[in-house]
């Protein structure tokens, strides 16, 4: 990071990347990626169990049979699924993401040697607490964020196979991923925009 705003402006993509080689080595362009990984594979597979869970649970309780019946509360369920779905896996993922974050922002001075390292140090230095230290802010977030993207997602993906059941599951998964994405993408755009 510059200290200097005014340099940082003038900058270009590649002058950055020479900086980086420069100050911190080729490698630093993969600091913190072990711990990346180990956050997505778990983050990726509760989200995806934990929305289809509470939108049966949703549809329980709504009293509705399938999907398709009603479209309002089609979306209601998807929605209210996606969020918590957020919260929970930001909550059962978040000491991970807190590791990934302090790795990553280590430049001179080694402090956390690795993943296993940084849990025991911040947990004996921090208490256990401290592996959740920001986690409201990132709740804030996620919530809304995965509530966006489930909808989309199982939405569009409904509507496609109900309208063109013989195109290939992968295709429509595909594309329908990327709506999703996209979706809660400009999401994220929205209220960075609207808390500047």
């Amino acid at each position: 990071m510059h200290t200097n705003a005014a340099t940082f402006k003038k900058s270009s993509l590649c002058q950055e990347a020479s900086y980086i080689v420069r100050k911190e080595g080729f490698r630093a362009f993969w600091k913190g990626n072990l711990v990346t990984i180990a956050h997505r594979l778990p983050y990726s597979s509760i989200s995806f169990y934990a929305f289809e869970s509470y939108k049966n649970v949703w549809q329980l309780i709504l009293g509705v049979e399938s999907q398709g019946e009603n479209i309002s509360a089609d979306l209601c369920i998807r929605l209210v699924g996606g969020g918590f779905a957020g919260i929970t896996v930001a909550s059962l993922t978040y000491p991970l993401d807190l590791v990934r974050t302090r790795l990553a922002a280590q430049t001179n001075v080694i402090y956390y040697r690795g993943i296993w390292h940084a849990l025991q140090t911040i947990s004996r230095e921090e208490g256990i607490v401290g592996l959740y230290k920001g986690m409201g802010a990132t709740l804030l977030g996620v919530g809304p964020n995965l509530a966006i993207s489930f909808s989309v997602y199982d939405t569009v993906r409904s509507y496609w196979q109900s309208h063109r059941p013989d195109d290939s599951t992968v295709l429509v998964s595909l594309a329908c991923g990327s709506l999703s994405g996209v979706a809660s993408s400009t999401e994220k755009q929205v209220e960075v925009l609207a808390s500047h």
